[in-house]
């Protein structure tokens, strides 16, 4: 399975990124193959809702967006790792999903996915919105939730490696 690991923290060493980092060692040793796209130490505009491309075709941007570009049509799963930024994802993953516009055409196919989230609230309420946001995507895109790691109460960088949601990450890596 060729997989796509998208990641929105800014922080090298951040709790999203831990999640990604151990979903990934599982996947590999699954024997997966397994691209990572850090949105945060990237450039990609977001889109300026121009229509050039007209949903199927060429982007104005000429970016970092076009790594995505190359491994996202023919990802078997795309795994989406973000932190709760003021109650939403990461505006550095968000970006990379609104250029989705660009490609709409070719990736609206079967696909897997992933959410592995982070956040420093308890509250399961408080991760709604970005769950419903995963969710409208994966039905709009008529892909399929391939698993969610979502870790509560974690704020600080390495907050998570003192929880149960690494092995959680790693074991669906290996298991998707």
């Amino acid at each position: 399975m060729k997989i796509l690991v998208i990641t929105g923290s800014p922080r090298k060493n951040g709790n999203s990124n831990t999640l990604a980092d151990n979903f990934i060692k599982g996947a590999e040793e699954a024997g997966h193959s397994v691209v990572r796209f850090d949105a945060a130490f990237k450039n990609v505009h977001p889109c300026v809702a121009c229509n050039k491309c007209g949903m199927n075709g060429e982007c104005v941007f000429k970016d970092d967006f076009e790594f995505v570009k190359a491994n996202i049509v023919d990802a078997d799963c795309v795994v989406f790792a973000t932190p709760m930024y003021y109650f939403g994802i990461s505006a550095q993953i968000k970006a990379v999903i609104d250029r989705f516009y660009a490609i709409n055409g070719k990736i609206h196919v079967s696909k897997k996915s992933v959410l592995l989230m982070t956040y420093a609230d308890t509250s399961e309420r408080e991760a709604q919105p970005i769950i419903s946001h995963y969710e409208t995507l994966l039905r709009y895109l008529g892909w399929t939730d391939a698993g969610k790691v979502i870790a509560s109460g974690v704020w600080t960088a390495g907050d998570v490696n003192h929880t149960p949601y690494p092995q959680k990450a790693y074991e669906l890596g290996k298991n998707i």
